[in-house]
């Protein structure tokens, strides 16, 4: 039997998109995903996953044939620059602006930038400024 590996965070185990149109998403998500250096994790006919993050079109197994609500999702950037970068690939990906790069008032330091991908999530990277991390992610193998 193969060990597999896996690396989550500490709140949510994963996310399930389902979206109208899959190929328009994977551009979108492949390039934001780039920016912020997060490697796509795998691909199929109606599905393609990074993570914590599962994308599908409602033909999935797991979609059952309906379409996820409007939700808010925000990606960890490891500087300043990722979020920009985020920002730029997003929009040439066909993102739309939805706040730009800047200081936001939620904590001293929280830097962001927000987009709405092809089907309206409001999509986020964000840097926390000066801090220090227990540990990269929980990691499980089985």
């Amino acid at each position: 039997m193969e060990t597999n590996e896996l690396h989550r965070g500490r709140l949510i185990d994963h996310i399930h998109l389902v979206v109208r149109d899959l190929p328009a998403s994977q551009r979108f998500y492949e390039a934001i995903f780039k920016a912020l250096d997060i490697p796509l994790g795998g691909t199929g006919d109606s599905y393609f996953w990074a993570d914590e993050l599962f994308v599908s079109t409602a033909q999935s197994e797991a979609a059952q044939g309906e379409l996820t609500g409007r939700v808010h999702l925000a990606f960890q950037a490891r500087d300043r620059a990722a979020v920009q970068a985020f920002h730029q690939a997003a929009l040439a990906s066909g993102g739309r602006d939805h706040g730009a790069p800047g200081e936001r008032p939620y904590h001293p330091g929280y830097y962001a930038a927000f987009v709405l991908d092809p089907d309206g999530n409001n999509i986020e990277a964000v840097f926390h400024g000066a801090a220090t991390r227990s540990a990269a992610s929980v990691k499980v193998t089985f």
